[in-house]
């Protein structure tokens, strides 16, 4: 099968085998949608093209790349080695052939397999996860996993070490970035759920023509379980004038300085751009069920449900929100 027709097929396909969850996109539908997900693994001169609900967008690779990626079925992915972050969470780094990139679209995940673990349908149990690594990295493919001990496929990916094998599917799209397409951008995360945000922010700050603003509330339990600190410490010195982070504890020590609790009203007041700017601004969130539901309102399966929460009573519209 080409790759695309297997790039129009793959919805379907990817909805019908693997189980939904929070993290997991709401794309809307578009008679584009083949194309958009087919040109991830389209070999150029240098650029891939992708299209998505009407728009269009060129991203330009660093050279003449292509991707082992197929949005249809799992592929074998080498683990190359693992990095501990912290007490239950770790870095998880493929490896991809020479003049190979995942050139995922941006926003967009996949799905790993587990064939060890079933499902109630006997089929094997699947999860999706967003790569932290750029979308036109050569060479290796790296995602950030936190192991849940009622978590099979997390537990599973934890159990694996290097020169293992990952099974991976996609790309799965999400919201089709468009850049300097918004004015402010606010986003809001919590625990693992930061992988999706973190790369949007990867992608757009790395653009030498982006002019948006960002600015990020990422809620974690204690302070031991931030993840990707460094990397946003590095983005904030580099971009001060696009980008700014703050941490927010549900538990903080006496050294902690940060608010502290959960994200409400207060907090996306100060630090997200207000509703009022229409059509310049929009928020992303994604982290826990609870927190996305109290903020946003809960996401139904992969569609997005209806806007709810502190977001909603802030006068933001369902068009500013999207749950990622």
């Amino acid at each position: 099968m080409s790759f695309i027709r297997a790039a129009t097929l793959a919805r379907s396909v990817a909805t019908s085998s693997c189980r939904r969850y929070s993290t997991d996109a709401g794309a809307k539908k578009s008679s584009n949608l083949g194309f958009y997900l087919g040109g991830a693994g389209l070999v150029g001169l240098g650029t891939y093209v992708y299209m998505g609900f009407g728009k269009e967008e060129a991203v330009t690779a660093k050279k003449d790349l292509k991707s082992p990626l197929d949005p249809s079925k799992f592929i074998d992915l080498k683990l190359k080695k693992v990095e501990p972050c912290n007490h239950n969470t770790s870095k998880f780094v493929l490896e991809l052939e020479k003049g190979e990139a995942s050139l995922l679209p941006i926003a967009s995940c996949v799905y790993i397999e587990t064939p060890d673990f079933k499902d109630e349908k006997g089929r094997p149990m699947c999860r999706p996860y967003t790569p932290i690594s750029a979308s036109d990295l050569e060479g290796e493919l790296t995602f950030i996993i936190k192991k849940y001990e009622t978590g099979m496929v997390s537990k599973h990916i934890h159990s694996l070490k290097a020169g293992d094998t990952l099974r991976i599917k996609g790309p799965l799209p999400k919201w089709p970035w468009k850049m300097n397409e918004l004015e402010e951008v606010g986003l809001i995360g919590g625990g693992s759920g930061i992988a999706p945000l973190y790369q949007i922010l990867q992608h757009a700050l790395a653009d030498k023509t982006n002019k948006t603003k960002f600015k990020l509330l990422y809620a974690n339990v204690t302070e031991q379980d931030i993840i990707l600190r460094e990397e946003f410490g590095a983005m904030k010195k580099k971009y001060p004038e696009t980008f700014d982070v703050v941490y927010v504890l549900d538990k903080g020590d006496t050294n902690w300085k940060g608010p502290t609790g959960y994200i409400g009203a207060d907090l996306i007041k100060q630090h997200i751009a207000p509703s009022s700017l229409g059509e310049k601004v929009k928020v992303f969130i994604c982290g826990p069920p609870g927190q996305v539901a109290s903020i946003a309102g809960a996401k139904k399966g992969r569609e997005q449900g209806e806007l709810n929460g502190v977001l909603k009573e802030l006068g933001y519209t369902k068009d500013q929100v999207y749950k990622l």
